[in-house]
């Protein structure tokens, strides 16, 4: 089972679509291992998008990332990086297709809703960045069991 982070951006949660966000994850099938809503401080903020921080736009997206507070979760699963990443859509939400969160909620290609993990190697360190261990929970799970789930998949 891989883990994965998602983090409902301010744009998700001003515009109430926390709940179903959540809820495609969950019908999907994906178990929710952990939650909670945080303030990002810039601190995080320029360790998370270090890739990022020279870039001109860098103020106006910490200035964005700190509007609310944010939820950051934590999914497992099957392939979960790749579902995640499948069901959000493309990072530039103008260019998200229809059915996926990003084509289906994003206003602006900047208030593009969720933030989710590129690789299983990265999912891990951000999984760190913003969980304690404590705060990611392991737990049976019907659709996760094999034999009744997608659990099946890795027979």
């Amino acid at each position: 089972m891989e883990r994965t982070l998602v983090i409902l951006k301010p744009s998700c949660v001003l515009r109430s679509l926390v709940g179903e966000v959540t809820a495609r994850f969950e019908k999907k099938g994906l178990r929710l291992a952990g939650m909670k809503m945080m303030q990002l401080s810039d601190e995080i903020l320029k360790e998370h998008y270090a890739h990022l921080v020279e870039r001109p736009f860098f103020p106006g997206l910490m200035a964005s990332m700190q509007k609310t507070p944010v939820i950051v979760c934590c999914y497992e699963g099957v392939g979960a990086v790749e579902v995640v990443r499948q069901m959000a859509g493309t990072t530039n939400s103008r260019k998200a297709v229809p059915g996926t969160i990003r084509g289906d909620f994003s206003m602006s290609g900047q208030q593009n809703i969720v933030h989710t993990s590129d690789s299983v190697e990265n999912a891990a360190i951000e999984l760190k960045r913003f969980f304690k261990d404590e705060e990611i929970f392991d737990f049976a799970h019907p659709v996760t069991e094999v034999g009744i789930g997608y659990a099946d998949d890795e027979k």
